[in-house]
């Protein structure tokens, strides 16, 4: 198994993207690839609430081009931040007076006018091609700790496609729907969360599931019930079925983390460094 790392929401967090991927040897000074055939994972939501949405996916796209060169990977999933944000974007046009109220309901979520301005087309035809679910190795991987995506196909493949169907068709109908099955959360966290964890990986695969979404502090505080110094960490939960990976980086300035992932679990955490600037 090459090395795969994996980091949850980063919500526009740019600087501290760049730093924590430096010092986990990812990239050099200059957002040069250096992790050979390493695999990197983005679990979604990489606009709104901090201001440098587009630098974040920007650099995406050249880690994705870079990575491949030097037989390693990046795979950045699809988070529902990106599915609100393209859909103030793309029924302005047709919904000036914002009556649907993507644009209000995305603008409450931490929407920011400049990623709008800013977005070109190539950014454009990126984010609509992101998958919903991968499968690397031992780990299934989503945004969402929610049982919706069993509800969208069998299998990684089915989900995918439905999920790119879905955005190829600008039915307005369709997106809303879609956004509200997201606020469906804590899945494995509930009574019953492991027998959801296993259901979600007997259908699409794999041993673990990694997602972003609900921040680890939130699941502590709300149903976990684990120490205060865990929500600087990745929380393995669910009889260590789930890890949850939402460091919740763009809400407090020590926050943020990236973590290498093996067939047992977390191989490695990489902290963010201290004093590190949220954006």
């Amino acid at each position: 198994m090459r090395e795969l790392w994996v980091i949850g929401d980063v919500h526009g967090a740019y600087g501290k993207l760049r730093a924590m991927l430096l010092r986990a040897g990812l990239i050099d000074f200059d957002g040069g690839w250096t992790a050979g055939d390493a695999h990197l994972v983005f679990l979604g939501d990489y606009v709104d609430r901090g201001p440098k949405g587009i630098e974040v996916i920007r650099l995406i796209r050249s880690l994705e081009v870079q990575a491949a060169e030097f037989g390693g990977a990046v795979t950045a999933l699809l988070g529902n931040h990106e599915v609100m944000f393209m859909a103030a974007l793309l029924f302005r046009r047709s919904d000036p007076k914002d009556a649907l109220g993507f644009h209000e309901y995305w603008q409450n979520n931490g929407g920011q006018e400049r990623d709008l301005t800013l977005l070109d087309p190539g950014d454009l035809a990126w984010l609509e091609a992101r998958p919903a679910v991968a499968r690397i190795d031992s780990w299934l991987l989503v945004h969402a700790d929610s049982p919706m995506y069993l509800r969208l196909g069998e299998s990684v493949a089915e989900v995918n496609d439905h999920v790119h169907a879905l955005i190829l068709k600008r039915d307005a109908d369709a997106w809303g729907a879609f956004l509200n099955t997201f606020a469906d959360r804590f899945a494995f966290a509930l009574g019953g969360g492991e027998k959801a964890a296993r259901r979600m990986l007997k259908t699409f695969g794999g041993d673990h599931l990694a997602h972003g979404h609900t921040p680890v502090y939130v699941l502590l505080d709300e149903y976990l019930h684990g120490p205060t110094l865990g929500a600087g960490a990745p929380i393995p939960y669910a009889e260590r079925l789930c890890v949850a990976m939402d460091s919740g980086m763009a809400y407090r300035d020590d926050a943020g983390f990236i973590a290498r992932l093996d067939e047992g679990g977390i191989a490695e955490v990489i902290s963010n460094p201290g004093g590190n600037p949220p954006y």
